[in-house]
C-alpha cells in the first residue's frame, strides 16, 4: 500500500478545551490569553470574526471584548495538557504509530489502511474524539508530512469537506495547489516567503515546480526538502520515539517588576525547582546552568540591565536542591545594589544545554553526591506534587506558591477540571 500520513489538529484547541467544560460558551466568542494575561493566543471563529488578531495585546482589545461579550480566559495549561493526552489516547486506537507534534497536533501513520478507506477512517476518528473528549478536530491526509499539513489547512478552511481532506491523489492535490498561497506551506516563514515572492513564487504549485537544487541556495536544505515533500517524496519520517532533549529552559515574566534581591532569589529558586522536575521526568541531568534576569525594553525612561552567567555544578544532577544552590550563586555573583534610579527586573530564568542521562553521567572521584538518597527524596517530593498539585511541596527557598508576589498572573483562569480534585465541578440531582 502507498504511504499515508494523517495530521489531526484540534480546532482552536485552548478555546475548545474551555468549551468542553462550559457548554454555554458554544457559539460565543472566546479567547485565551498568554502568560500574565498579555495577548490573545487562541481565538474561536466568532472571536476572529470580530477582528481579534493572533498575538494582539489584551489591553488593546479589552473594550472590544466588553462591548461584544467576548469570554476571556487566562491560560490553563494543566487542563490543556491533560486534554491533549486524552486525545492522543484516542488517536492510538486508530493508528499504531503516532507522533505527538505539539499540544494540539499529532501525525498518524495510515499506510496500512487501504486508500479508499482512509477518509472514512478519518471521519470515524473525528467523531470518536468528539464523543470521548468533546474536542472538535480536522484531519489532513497525504503521502508526506508537508502534504498532510497542507491537507489539514484545506480541511479547516473549506467547511464543505466536513473536516477531512485527502491529498493522496496527485491530480487532486495539483488542483488544490494552484489556488493556495505559498505562505500556507509548513516550514515557510516570513523570511522565506519574502524571498519566494521576490522570485515570483506565489502559490504552492509555483513552489512545487521549482528546481530543488537551485532553490537550495536561497531556501537552504529545508526548502529543498519542502519541494520534494510537495511532490510526494517523503523526506521527514515519523518520530514515534521523541528525540532526547538537548536542552531545557524555565523562564517567566514577572507579574510586576522586581527590585529586591530576596524576591529575585525566590524566583530563580522556584525556576530551579521546576527545572529539576522536568529533568527528573526524562531521567536527565545537567552539570551547568545559565542564570539570567533583565529589565524590560518597554519600560521607557528606566535604567536598562541584562545579566547572564553560567554556573557549573560539582557533577551532573537533577536534584532541585543543588540546582537551587547554583541559581542562587548566579544571582549572588551578578547582583548590583540598587542606586537612585533602580533597575526594575521584568524576567528571569534558567537555561541548560548538554543534558545527559543521569545514569550515564560521570562521577567525581571525591565528594560525589549521594544519588540514592537524593533520588528517594526527589521522588517523594514529585509524588506529593503529582497527587496534591504542583507546588504542594517545594524547597523553602522557592517560597509557597500562593505567597509568591512575582508569579505569573492567571486572573481569569478556569478551574483545572481534570487534574485538581478540589476544582472538579459539583453535580447534584434536581429535586
Amino acid at each position: 500500500m502507498s504511504r499515508a500520513i494523517a495530521l489531526i489538529d484540534g480546532n482552536s484547541f485552548y478555546c475548545s478545551c474551555e468549551r468542553v467544560f462550559d457548554p454555554k460558551l458554544t457559539g460565543v466568542p472566546v479567547i485565551v490569553l498568554s502568560n500574565n494575561d498579555g495577548c490573545a493566543i487562541a481565538r474561536t471563529a466568532e472571536a476572529k470574526a470580530l477582528g481579534i488578531k493572533m498575538g494582539e495585546p489584551f489591553f488593546k482589545i479589552r473594550n472590544l471584548c466588553r462591548q461584544k461579550n467576548v469570554r476571556v480566559f487566562s491560560s490553563n495549561y494543566a487542563l490543556y495538557g491533560d486534554m491533549s493526552a486524552r486525545a492522543n489516547t484516542v488517536y492510538r486506537q486508530f493508528a499504531p504509530d503516532v507522533e505527538i507534534y505539539s499540544i494540539d497536533e499529532s501525525f498518524l501513520d495510515l499506510s496500512d489502511v487501504r486508500e479508499r478507506d482512509r477518509v472514512a477512517l478519518a471521519r470515524d476518528l473525528r467523531s470518536t474524539v468528539r464523543q470521548w473528549t468533546g474536542l472538535p478536530t480536522c484531519v489532513g491526509i497525504g503521502p508526506t508530512k508537508t502534504l498532510a499539513k497542507l491537507a489539514n489547512y484545506i480541511a479547516k478552511t473549506i467547511p464543505e469537506l466536513g473536516g477531512v481532506c485527502d491529498l493522496s491523489d496527485e491530480a487532486e492535490r495539483a488542483a488544490w495547489m494552484v489556488g493556495i498561497s505559498v505562505g500556507e506551506v509548513w516550514g515557510i516563514g516570513r523570511a522565506s516567503l519574502a524571498r519566494l515572492t521576490a522570485m515570483g513564487v506565489d502559490t504552492v504549485a509555483d513552489l512545487r515546480d521549482l528546481d530543488p537544487r537551485p532553490a537550495r541556495q536561497s531556501l537552504t536544505v529545508v526548502g529543498e526538502r519542502i519541494i520534494h515533500e510537495l511532490r510526494g517524496r517523503a523526506c521527514l519520517p515519523l518520530e514515534i520515539v521523541p528525540a532526547r532533549r538537548k536542552g531545557c529552559a524555565v523562564t517567566r515574566s514577572f507579574s510586576s517588576r522586581i527590585m529586591e534581591r530576596t524576591v529575585l532569589e525566590q524566583a530563580v529558586a522556584a525556576h530551579a525547582t521546576r527545572l529539576g522536575e522536568k529533568l527528573r521526568r526524562d531521567g536527565l541531568a545537567v552539570s551547568a546552568v545559565t542564570v539570567f534576569y533583565h529589565t524590560s525594553e518597554h519600560d521607557r525612561g528606566d535604567s536598562m540591565r541584562s545579566v547572564s552567567t553560567v554556573v557549573h555544578l560539582p557533577e551532573a544532577t537533577n536534584d532541585s536542591r543543588h540546582l537551587i544552590q547554583a541559581a542562587l550563586h548566579g544571582v549572588a555573583k551578578t547582583w548590583k545594589e540598587q542606586g537612585p534610579t533602580p533597575w526594575r527586573y521584568s524576567k528571569a530564568g534558567l537555561v541548560t544545554t548538554d543534558l545527559v542521562p543521569l545514569d550515564e553521567a560521570p562521577r567525581p572521584l571525591f565528594d560525589a553526591l549521594d544519588r540514592e538518597k537524593s533520588g528517594k527524596l526527589m521522588a517523594a517530593m514529585d509524588t506529593c506534587n503529582s497527587r496534591f498539585g504542583r507546588g504542594a511541596v517545594v524547597p523553602a527557598r522557592a517560597g509557597l506558591v500562593e505567597k509568591r508576589t512575582w508569579s505569573t498572573k492567571f486572573e481569569m483562569r478556569s478551574p483545572r477540571f481534570t487534574t485538581r480534585l478540589s476544582e472538579v465541578p459539583n453535580v447534584s440531582a434536581m429535586q
